[in-house]
């Protein structure tokens, strides 16, 4: 029995950049909402990126341990050595008495050699997007972005997604490190067309004003807007209702199964249960938890999970070339800013003035070469510098490839065992095709042509394939489509057979993709909410 009934217009499952779209477009529209998060409250602001305290911008290198803090495993493995073979009938027992639970933190369910080792969540207002990349590239229109919108819907839905996520191109285009790395890899690559030549990353990022040495990076509360604040009229008139450590568990349909009439949400800081009447439910979790809970809900499409894609990761670590380094000092759009920097520090060798911000540039997807490459400087929970590096001198390189969505790729969920929260325990199926892995292999003789016109590896981050996963840009386990067999939800977002039920997310992009999927996301994201608020 539920402790609380609430009655709002539209419920919205998970806090991140997708759900505060819709929040922002259904409240904007006059609808009361409800926003609800697994999570704590992470900042003062709801949803801000953790990396603007001034602490980070400082020291970028301390971020990564923040990351690793806020990301959650989701993955949980058979822990048993290859000698080691149980009886069947003793297993049996075994899972008779622990039914409900992962066996002493293990998954017999799944197969550590399809795992999905790195797979992860925030568990946060603001998810992922407090402490993301912010790198918000377009979808290249033929070998990423879906044919299922045309391309002048596609062009408007980004154009407004961008000025939603406030994305910039040339923040970092002062920095000295930044026109180095990219006058090099220009040289390197100077068959390169337009649009698709070594440029500037596009980011969700501005320049404060008030000291342009510090940026303020985009997280959920830039979309949210006015709404991230408190004192707001949407706020304090009750028309929009931010809660967090609320676990939705479950959504109840009617008789019939064609809508959803309520939602159980566990209140985890009163350890009480409400139940959420609505007109409209979104959920947006990820391409994890959104599965997850319509499995839970006894949703389960043909589609549900299937079609999992993942980007791996080519990654290493470059020391500057001397070379490059040398010729800074000589440069003449740096000699004065060089000098300025020598008469107040005599004894620092490298020339480049200690608060030069990173380099951020890319190379965009296109057809010769399906890889996605970003080189910057940036915290991840992978990659950390060795003690005692200058991190002036370090230089980061990710190749993402792509990988064509199969059935078969698919995360499951468990009839048995659980999870922290007490859902249905994930597993995964994930394997690379013949083809997959040669375009991997190619991406990485790429990036190693890209290291070797910027410097030498750093000891310790050399050339590697990451761990599956670890690029948290898993897509298409709620894929959208216009066939109800192979996707989970139109191309209205709304789950097929289930009137007033939307899903957001990368889960719903259906094609493999290379690009980070944010604003592609919130592109959908807007198209839906634009038709809930459209629809009676």
């Amino acid at each position: 029995m539920a402790d609380e009934t609430i009655r709002v217009d539209t419920l919205i499952v998970g806090s991140g950049p997708v759900g505060s779209t819709f929040a922002r477009e259904l409240v904007g529209a006059g609808r009361k909402v409800m926003m609800i998060d697994a999570g704590a409250a992470l900042s003062e602001r709801p949803g801000e990126h953790l990396k603007n305290a001034y602490l980070y911008q400082k020291n970028l290198d301390l971020f990564s341990s923040v990351i690793r803090g806020h990301l959650n495993l989701l993955s949980v493995p058979p822990n048993l050595r290859p000698e080691v073979t149980l009886d069947p009938g003793a297993f049996q027992i075994d899972r008779d008495r622990y039914r409900g639970f992962t066996l002493n933190n293990q998954n017999p369910d799944q197969d550590a050699e399809t795992n999905l080792g790195a797979a992860a969540v925030t568990y946060g207002v603001g998810g992922m997007a407090t402490h993301w990349t912010c790198a918000t590239p377009r979808h290249h229109p033929e070998l990423e972005r879906s044919p299922l919108l045309s391309d002048a819907e596609w062009r408007a839905l980004y154009e407004d997604g961008e000025r939603l996520l406030n994305t910039h191109v040339g923040v970092f285009e002062h920095s000295i490190r930044h026109q180095v790395v990219r006058d090099a890899l220009q040289r390197a690559y100077p068959e390169l067309p337009k649009p698709y030549e070594v440029q500037s990353l596009p980011l969700a990022v501005e320049r404060r004003r008030d000291n342009p040495e510090l940026v303020r990076w985009s997280g959920a509360d830039t979309v949210l807007g006015e709404l991230a604040d408190p004192k707001a009229p949407a706020r304090t008139d009750g028309r929009f209702d931010l809660r967090a450590e609320h676990l939705c568990t479950k959504l109840v349909r009617s008789a019939d199964g064609s809508r959803i009439e309520y939602a159980e949400v566990r209140d985890l800081a009163r350890w009480r249960t409400i139940r959420i009447e609505a007109d409209q439910f979104v959920v947006a979790g990820n391409a994890y938890l959104t599965p997850q809970l319509l499995w839970a809900s006894g949703i389960r499409p043909r589609a549900l999970g299937r079609y999992l894609t993942e980007q791996p990761v080519a990654f290493c670590q470059i020391v500057l070339r001397q070379d490059l380094v040398d010729g800074i000092a000589d440069d003449s759009r740096f000699a004065e800013q060089v000098r300025a920097y020598r008469d107040r520090n005599p004894q620092d060798p490298v020339p480049i003035p200690a608060g030069d911000p990173e380099p951020n540039v890319w190379i965009p997807v296109s057809a010769d070469r399906p890889w996605h490459c970003q080189i910057h400087r940036d915290a991840f929970h992978y990659g950390d510098l060795a003690p005692n590096v200058d991190s002036r001198l370090i230089v980061d390189l990710r190749w993402f490839g792509i990988v064509e969505p199969r059935f078969e790729n698919r995360i499951s969920f468990s009839e048995e065992h659980t999870d922290t929260h007490g859902l249905p325990q994930p597993s995964f199926t994930f394997t690379l095709t013949p083809q997959d892995r040669a375009r991997q292999h190619a991406m990485m003789n790429d990036m190693l042509h890209a290291a070797t016109a910027l410097g030498g590896f750093l000891p310790g981050s050399e050339p590697c394939f990451v761990e599956p996963g670890l690029g948290l840009h898993v897509h298409g386990t709620t894929r959208m489509g216009e066939d109800p067999d192979t996707s989970v939800v139109d191309t209205d977002s709304r789950v097929w057979g289930i009137d007033n039920l939307c899903l957001g997310g990368n889960n719903l992009i259906p094609r493999g993709t290379a690009s980070n999927p944010t604003l592609t996301s919130v592109a959908l994201a807007l198209r839906a909410a634009r038709r809930l608020a459209g629809r009676s």
